[in-house]
């Protein structure tokens, strides 16, 4: 629960936004228009599924899903804090103050944190604690500092180790390394059994991990190496065990999670009887296990394999809906996501969910039916669905067409849904299980239109010169001309299973350009999701190949249309998108007037194990899928032509500042001509400091060079 720091970082920077940019119709307008698409901050169900409670700005409050005007403050917060959790019995609020909060790495972070009773004072009962949360009875706290796992007795306030062997770069008791939480997506490596007795944690050995050095300046007067753990395509991982701790006696054993080492244990947690499970994967990524442990005795209670690789299940993919049966999302049966029920003692029972659509979201069940979402209607789409367990009498609940999340109450009586489209910014109501609207929390559709009407995208798809059939849009000038002849810029993601091409409200700095009279266009090329396990894993083995294929042969559609200028085509990216703009830009041989790439990846030899060996394979058995297709191994065919804006956070902790300084070194050695700019002691998404600055940047670059 308390895993969103940087998400409230950002929400604030947007905030500040339209102070600290000059107000010239650029960045500034668009980060205000996308603070007028505001959600509601905070959600969360009440135990007995009847009321909600959420931020508001006193503190944190409630009311009933049932739509009664009956708001209640439960808690007045008098300083900021980063994110709250109710004790189970929900007689306690436990708040991390935003004051002295620290981040650490994507999801990580410290904080003191606050414990008070509903409709009391909080009191300041840990500091520089991270991954807090309660034990199921409410009477303790379990958290981490300084790498080992801690336990705190809400009553006397007294605090006991669970372990007292951690240290920095070496070992990590109950909080995963650096490639688990930027991979599998958790930091928690920690969970209590249900009765509170025991609590099994994860225990990391990184000390054999290579060990990764950046500059931070800080504004002194010598420059100081940050060091940590950060295992590289085909180098050593951690070796991971599991272990569980007895509250009563001390006592602790180590679970057997198999013979194998070089393998993850990528999440763990207890059956509703239970039993402890824990997620087991191999280091190739192409057999995934649930293995429940009762007692010292192992049972496999589901395998998956897969020839490529088994996509990446967090905990959300795996739903235990009573003592015996549970629901998994997978797509290795068919080709496409979907929802199959199984047993613990006899397997698989039937497939819930099927067609040539995907599952992408598991949202809950009451153990009768259970509710998805899915892209049936569409791959841009995302609507929610309800269908019993066997398969039959399948609902359709939004109506609407568009993108929809939901937010679900315990049991599943209702849920919070948050609605929009490319033409709709969102809309967050309340509904019975049904789909029945009992209530309208937040309408953004004034507050955007008070920006006055804005170029809308509009969906369309072409076919490449391989027949391949891609989904895109374009966005163009509110005065656009047929007879015109206009500049355009791509940008894109193309990372495998992303999508870009969505039917859902957004607002980014590429919407400043139409404003200017520039078109955005943007595909989704192979490798990317939406559409079923053979069209993603279509790149697998060749990163950077047939993905760059389908930009070039947008961009060279674009330069077909007539109402397009084809000398003045771009390309942008951040991250895998960087990659693939400096992709594109030099295999492009002059095809683009300029490219942007952001935090590049400009070898995958430079990225990290767990991402980029399941999509590439080992480097030690597939060196051409990591050469063939590094920019920084065809920089000499960057054309005089195309002017190249590379972007880099120094203290970008994933995409190294490394990439970008081997392709430097590269286009050097050619003789090649770029611009660069370097955010000093930034990360890789260069929030807080400079959100508005290197949007303004890319503006003002796309203006001047294409």
């Amino acid at each position: 629960m308390f895993g969103h720091m940087k998400n409230i970082i950002a929400a604030a920077a947007l905030i500040c936004t339209a102070a600290t940019v000059s107000a010239q119709g650029e960045y500034s307008q668009i980060a205000a228009l996308r603070n007028a698409n505001r959600g509601i901050s905070g959600l969360r169900s009440t135990a007995d599924g009847l009321h909600y409670t959420f931020r508001n700005g006193q503190g944190i409050a409630m009311r009933g899903y049932d739509g009664r005007p009956d708001e209640q403050l439960l808690l007045k917060v008098p300083f900021g804090y980063v994110d709250y959790a109710f004790s189970p019995d929900e007689r306690y609020i436990l708040t991390a103050a935003a004051e002295g909060s620290r981040p650490i790495y994507r999801h990580s972070y410290t904080a003191n944190y606050y414990i008070a009773e509903v409709g009391g004072t909080p009191r300041r009962i840990l500091e520089d604690a991270r991954d807090v949360s309660f034990s199921p009875d409410g009477r303790t706290l379990a958290f981490a500092r300084g790498n080992n796992l801690h336990l705190y007795d809400i009553t006397t306030g007294s605090v006991k180790s669970v372990t007292d062997d951690g240290e920095w770069n070496s070992i990590i008791n109950g909080t995963t390394d650096w490639v688990y939480e930027e991979e599998f997506g958790f930091t928690r490596a920690y969970a209590f059994s249900p009765d509170s007795r025991q609590i099994a944690y994860l225990r990391f050995d990184e000390s054999r991990v290579p060990l990764f050095e950046m500059m931070r300046y800080d504004g002194n007067l010598y420059d100081k190496a940050y060091s940590f753990k950060y295992p590289k395509a085909g180098d050593t991982n951690s070796t991971v065990e599991l272990w569980v701790y007895n509250l009563a006696d001390g006592s602790r054993r180590k679970v057997d999670v198999g013979p194998e080492t070089d393998q993850y244990i990528s999440s763990l947690g207890w059956t509703p009887d239970g039993g402890l499970y824990f997620f087991r994967v191999s280091r190739k990524q192409d057999r995934f296990e649930i293995v429940v442990d009762r007692d010292g005795v192992q049972k496999v209670i589901y395998d998956e394999k897969a020839p490529q690789y088994v996509e990446r299940k967090s905990a959300d993919d795996v739903m235990f809906i009573d003592d015996d049966r549970f629901i998994v999302r997978e797509e290795t049966s068919t080709g496409y996501m979907h929802l199959y029920l199984h047993s613990m003692r006899r397997g698989r029972l039937n497939a819930i969910t099927a067609g040539q659509w995907e599952v992408t979201q598991l949202a809950g069940s009451d153990g009768k039916r259970v509710w998805y979402i899915s892209a049936e209607p569409s791959p841009l789409r995302r609507t929610l669905y309800s269908i019993r367990l066997d398969g039959r009498d399948k609902r359709r609940l939004t109506p609407e067409e568009g993108y929809c999340t939901v937010n679900p109450s315990k049991g599943m009586r209702y849920y919070i849904s948050t609605f929009s489209s490319a033409t709709t910014p969102g809309i967050v109501t309340v509904h019975t299980s049904d789909g029945k609207t009992v209530d309208t929390l937040r309408d953004n559709r004034p507050a955007v239109a008070a920006f006055g009407k804005r170029p809308q995208k509009e969906f369309f798809t072409f076919t490449t010169e391989r027949g391949d059939t891609l989904n895109a849009y374009i966005v163009r000038p509110l005065d656009f001309d047929p007879a015109e002849r206009y500049p355009v810029l791509l940008t894109q993601y193309s990372g495998p299973g992303s999508q870009e091409v969505l039917d859902r409200w957004n607002a980014d700095w590429e919407d400043a350009l139409p404003e200017h009279g520039y078109i955005v266009v943007c595909t989704d090329g192979r490798g990317t999701g939406g559409r079923g396990e053979r069209f993603k894993k279509a790149t697998y083995g060749r990163l950077g190949e047939i993905e760059v294929e389908d930009q070039l042969s947008l961009a060279r559609y674009m330069a077909r249309q007539e109402y397009v200028d084809p000398d003045r085509i771009g390309i942008y990216g951040w991250s895998y998108g960087g990659f693939m703009a400096l992709g594109c830009a030099f295999k492009g041989d002059g095809l683009f007037k300029m490219a942007i790439a952001v935090a590049p990846v400009t070898s995958w030899r430079y990225y990290d194990t767990i991402y980029t060996e399941i999509y590439n394979g080992l480097p030690q058995e597939n060196a051409a899928g990591y050469d063939d297709n590094s920019p920084i191994n065809f920089a000499e065919r960057l054309a005089d032509r195309t002017r190249l804006l590379i972007m880099h956070g120094s203290a970008d902790d994933n995409v190294h500042l490394q990439n970008t300084m081997e392709l430097t070194r590269a286009l050097n050695r050619a003789g090649k001509s770029y611009d660069m700019m370097i955010y000093t002691d930034q990360n890789h998404s260069m929030m807080p400091d400079d959100t508005a600055n290197i949007r303004q940047k890319m503006i003002d670059y796309t203006l001047g060079n294409l």
